[in-house]
């Protein structure tokens, strides 16, 4: 999957919908092979964010954990560590 699609759930404060819109972005942009449809495709392209983020922000709403929501300052340091641990 792509990099750049990032966990969305158990969060405090929870995913925005940009941050789902943006994922869904990412994902549409990886299946179909392209970073920007040709003017023949931007509508199914369109349609298919716009699909993407209604379904990814149903399962959002819908998941149920007992953890403890995650912080995303304490995971982006965590990334940060791991990125300066893998690329030096």
């Amino acid at each position: 999957m792509c990099r750049n699609i990032r966990q969305l759930h158990n969060f405090e404060p929870p995913a925005t919908e940009a941050e789902i819109r943006d994922a869904s972005l990412q994902y549409v942009r990886k299946i179909s092979g392209s970073r920007e449809p040709s003017k023949a495709n931007r509508d199914a392209f369109d349609e298919a964010v716009r699909s993407v983020a209604e379904a990814t922000q149903t399962l959002v709403a819908s998941l149920v954990t007992t953890a403890p929501p995650r912080d995303r300052a304490v995971e982006a340091a965590k990334a940060k560590a791991r990125s300066a641990a893998r690329f030096g």
